[in-house]
């Protein structure tokens, strides 16, 4: 953690939502002329889309069918590690994009731009530990956001068949390949989060293989836990949402379409605080 330097991280797996998380913040940015630096997680992918093509078919010919863009193999961890330790000692590092309308390929790696207040990541592995690397250690503020599991498919399915083209039995096939790095290093991660957003949809998804539609956010609610409630002001949040209500004492729970303003509401106080503390941290130098 660094208070000159802050980072922040959103984590989530492939139609999760993370997108629509980043949208938020960036507008909680604009308003606040809080000047950031986003990191994609696409960009540290080992392979762009056409090498990634190659080796899971040398993958699946040595019989390994869990080949995915969620594990280690696939992924610069060492270098996302490596940007996060660099980011939070001195306020720069590297970085490129990944390029999904033109073919999957990554831009050269460049520079990150001087002078920012903070890096701001979103994508996979905000928050992976394993034996080598300790991504989690570094994010002032991890978030993790996570549908229950049957919602999430049903968005990669249409994102992925609208979107991209794959027809279902594709999207099926990249689900079941994934499954032993989901669970390996994707979920573990939202239990080293500060806060958890989850989507739960109040239809019936019991088959998402079939879903005709995606439920929408007023079908749904989001569960909000929070790591360390202390310094939360829960009457508040349910003063300011209506409709919400506490399910634990670190846990509230609003209706799906009031997500964006518990966002407004929860992280502008974070980043007032970031910005609090790299003031007086810079003014000590």
């Amino acid at each position: 953690m660094s208070e000159r330097h802050p980072i922040i991280a959103i984590t989530g797996s492939s139609g999760a939502g993370t997108t629509s998380v980043t949208r938020t913040f960036e507008n909680i940015f604009r308003r606040e002329k809080v000047k950031s630096v986003v990191i994609e997680g696409d960009s540290f992918h080992r392979y762009d889309r056409a090498e990634m093509k190659i080796r899971m078919a040398e993958a699946e010919k040595v019989g390994n069918k869990n080949f995915s863009h969620f594990g280690p193999d696939t992924n610069l961890f060492e270098e996302l590690e490596a940007l996060f330790r660099t980011y939070a000692a001195t306020g720069t590092g590297k970085r490129r994009r990944y390029l999904h309308e033109k073919d999957g390929t990554f831009t050269p790696w460049e520079d990150l731009p001087a002078d920012t207040d903070l890096l701001f990541y979103e994508g996979l592995h905000g928050g992976v530990v394993t034996e080598r690397v300790n991504i989690a250690h570094y994010p002032d503020l991890l978030i993790g956001v996570v549908p229950v599991i049957n919602l999430e498919w049903i968005q990669k399915l249409w994102r992925d068949k609208s979107a991209r083209g794959y027809s279902a039995e594709a999207v099926t096939d990249t689900i079941l390949r994934r499954m032993p790095d989901y669970v390996n290093y994707i979920c573990p991660q939202f239990s080293r989060t500060h806060v958890n957003f989850q989507r739960v949809p109040c239809v019936d998804t019991s088959n998402p293989f079939i879903a005709r539609e995606i439920p929408a956010p007023d079908e749904s609610f989001v569960v909000i836990r929070f790591a360390n409630p202390k310094g939360i002001d829960f009457p508040y949040l349910l003063n300011m949402i209506n409709d919400s209500f506490m399910s634990r004492a670190n846990t509230i729970v609003v209706p799906g379409g009031k997500m964006e303003l518990a966002m407004q509401l929860i992280f502008t106080p974070f980043i007032w605080r970031m910005m609090e503390r790299k003031k007086r941290a810079s003014s000590a130098l």
